[in-house]
């Protein structure tokens, strides 16, 4: 290449150079410029802005002007509101002081209202008081005064009876009771009972047997039908109708001695045995004389726990019935002698001659403890539901021992104890001087209460179903049956009552200052005890 090319080449290139920076040139004029332009339109709208903000903060500053005088006033008026509620605070300040004030006033005036009060109740109180004492003492006196003139009516009523003059002595019996009853006083007195039993003649007696009564019976599940056995040797079973007793003789054999008589509950056997050393029983098919050999004295017949056996007691030996069979199943010598016999702990107890008690509950199986009083028992008796246990002595006393083993002596029978029965808190006692006693164990002083008073021995007693009716064995060979229910004999005795008792008798047996009322008019209500 030549010369003139390389100056050509070199030309060339330094106006291709000059070109490209011309360019380079032109494109960062150009870019100036816009940039420029653009920073003159920023420049005025920022001016545009600023002419804008300058209005707006001329018109806040106007608003800003107008709140200040707002608040100023609110400012005032908040200042004048504050003077008046400082001036209401004072008031109420004041107000305030003077209501402590007041009301300490008023809480001095009530402590001395409250004081005058109490003083008034108390005086009240003690008026009360004072009222219901008096009311109480005359309660009292009134109560003593009746109780007492009930026990004088009963004694008039008794001896107007046994004069024969019956239409007063009931009117007079009723009264007894009556007054009695009203003022809570004990119906059981002796004078008032007596009275009650006499005027409702509520007694009635069969001389059935020869000899004495040994024992009485009911037959099962009745209280109508019942067997008796005596000493001359009679089993006789009697039907009640009414007032009328039927008898029929089971058997009458002087040769022998009946003691005692138990009857089968499931088929109705009668079991009777003879002190002379046999037994006598009586089926619906027939009757037997059962032989009771090496047994000396027969007594007693208690049926045993298992009640499909019978005990036989005599004074030194005991047997053993099976009453399916009617035979002897077994016997027991005893190295004692059998005095008494009774029941104890649903078994039969026997009483010996060294002073103990002996629970049988098998041929060779006893329960054996010290009879804890001194004497010869006659009649023993327990209650499971008390706890009581009663002995009965020769002489007629009674000892009584509660669940604690506190012993009680009872006096009120003259001759022999023969038979004890405890009914829960109910001692019921018969004796050989021909009476029966009522004890109530209950009480603090326990005195007795006769039920039923003869001029025979009383050999034993029994009760029927309902407890109304006692019926009594005499030694006379009398059964005897008393009604024993205090209202019932009350319900016999008001339909008794014909006529009330004139202004006259009133005066005379009841007294001036009992007011007068109408004994007829209580009968047509029925009064009950």
């Amino acid at each position: 290449m030549g010369k003139k090319d390389l100056i050509i080449g070199a030309v060339g290139l330094a106006l291709l150079m000059t070109a490209i920076a011309g360019m380079i040139g032109w494109y960062t004029s150009n870019t100036r410029v816009r940039a420029l332009e653009a920073q003159l339109q920023e420049l005025r709208r920022q001016e545009m802005r600023s002419a804008v903000l300058q209005s707006v903060s001329k018109q806040m500053e106007q608003i800003a002007f107008q709140q200040k005088e707002i608040s100023d006033e609110q400012r005032e008026e908040a200042l004048q509101q504050t003077r008046v509620a400082n001036e209401l605070r004072e008031r109420s300040e004041a107000e305030r002081r003077n209501a402590i004030q007041a009301q300490q006033q008023a809480v001095v005036s009530e402590r001395k209202a409250l004081e005058a009060y109490d003083q008034a109740q108390s005086q009240r109180e003690i008026a009360e008081q004072q009222r219901v004492q008096a009311e109480f003492s005359k309660r009292v006196a009134d109560t003593l005064s009746y109780v007492t003139l009930g026990r004088t009516l009963g004694s008039l009523a008794i001896a107007q009876f046994r004069a024969g003059n019956n239409d007063l002595a009931n009117i007079l019996g009723f009264a007894a009771c009556l007054y009695t009853s009203r003022y809570k006083g004990d119906i059981y007195n002796p004078s008032v009972y007596q009275s009650l039993s006499l005027c409702s003649q509520s007694k009635s007696e069969w001389p059935r047997h020869e000899g004495a009564i040994r024992d009485l019976e009911f037959m099962p599940q009745t209280d109508n039908e019942l067997v008796t056995v005596s000493s001359y040797g009679e089993v006789l079973y009697h039907v009640r109708d009414g007032n009328r007793l039927k008898t029929t003789a089971l058997l009458r054999d002087r040769h022998y001695d009946f003691r005692d008589v138990y009857i089968y509950p499931e088929n109705k056997n009668i079991y009777a045995v003879s002190r002379t050393g046999s037994l006598f029983i009586k089926t619906s098919k027939n009757s037997q004389i059962l032989p009771l050999t090496n047994m000396l004295h027969p007594f007693a017949i208690e049926p045993m726990q298992d009640k499909r056996h019978l005990l036989i007691v005599g004074e030194n030996k005991l047997a053993k019935l099976d009453m399916t069979t009617n035979t002897i199943v077994g016997s027991q010598d005893l190295d004692f002698m059998v005095t008494l016999c009774s029941r104890y702990d649903y078994a039969p107890a026997i009483f010996d001659n060294k002073g103990k008690m002996h629970t049988v509950r098998d041929l060779n199986k006893f329960s054996s403890r010290k009879v804890p009083v001194l004497g010869n028992v006659s009649a023993f008796a327990s209650s499971k539901s008390t706890g009581y246990e009663a002995y009965g002595l020769n002489d007629g006393t009674i000892f009584l021992l509660d669940k604690q083993k506190k012993i009680f002596r009872l006096v009120g029978h003259r001759s022999r104890i023969s038979k004890l029965k405890l009914n829960g808190s109910q001692l019921y006692s018969s004796s050989f001087d021909g009476t029966v006693n009522l004890w109530m164990t209950n009480k603090e002083k326990i005195e007795p209460m006769p039920l039923v008073n003869t001029n025979n021995w009383i050999l034993h007693f029994t009760f029927d179903s309902s407890k109304n009716y006692l019926w009594t064995a005499g030694q006379r060979g009398t059964i005897s049956e008393a009604l024993i229910s205090t209202q019932a004999m009350f319900d016999k005795l008001q339909k008794k009552v014909n006529r009330n008792l004139s202004q006259e008798e009133w005066n005379y047996y009841i007294g001036r200052n009992v007011p007068y009322e109408s004994f007829l008019l209580l009968v047509r209500k029925g009064v009950r005890l």
